[in-house]
């Protein structure tokens, strides 16, 4: 199993390639990231940890997904994907554990199956979702949504479609883990 937090020395050579081809210096991206631009530095050293928060605002920073910036790290754009190739990427910070289904740089829509550590909670700010739509299904244990100031308590086969862009927090106050699947479109 991969852990996203070790996938920042990956994550250097993609990340700064992607800054370059849309001509912006460290300080643009720091700018757009919310950081300083020595952060930007670090990361583009394979230095700073990526936490999957940090990890979605820098694809936000990009009008990227988190499994399109992702995508650049792990490579693959095939059409078909196969459970046994598909790395398993886990946050031990949050206990947040992502599989990648389908993320493809020219279609639309993702799905990423979520496995949510009993008790651990992901908090994903509003710029994260400025340029997606996205569901959520569960698939077992519990599942609570806060989103824009409302809370959402799913079970098994419930589902969340999500509101305008807004800050967002997904937590599992259950004794059990959790597992979900979103499914995003790009806008």
């Amino acid at each position: 199993m991969i852990d996203i937090v070790n996938v920042h020395g990956r994550l250097a050579r993609p990340l700064r390639l992607e800054r370059e081809a849309r001509r912006w210096s460290q300080a643009d991206l720091a700018q757009r990231f919310g950081v300083s631009r020595a952060v930007i530095s670090k990361i583009e050293r394979g230095e700073a940890s990526a936490t999957a928060t940090r990890l979605a605002r820098l694809s936000a920073a990009f009008r990227l997904t988190l499994a399109g910036l992702l995508v650049g790290v792990y490579g693959s754009s095939d059409r078909m994907s196969r459970a046994d190739v598909q790395p398993p990427r886990t946050d031990p910070e949050t206990g947040w554990g992502r599989g990648q289904w389908l993320t493809l740089p020219d279609h639309p829509t993702e799905l990423a199956k979520i496995d949510l550590a009993a008790g651990k909670e992901m908090s994903f700010p509003a710029s994260t979702c400025a340029f997606i739509r996205q569901a959520v299904w569960v698939v077992k244990g519990r599942l609570t949504i806060l989103e824009a100031g409302e809370r959402h308590d799913l079970v098994p086969a419930n589902y969340l479609a999500f509101g305008p862009p807004s800050d967002a927090t997904l937590s599992n106050d259950a004794q059990e883990p959790c597992t979900y699947v979103v499914a995003l479109a790009r806008r």
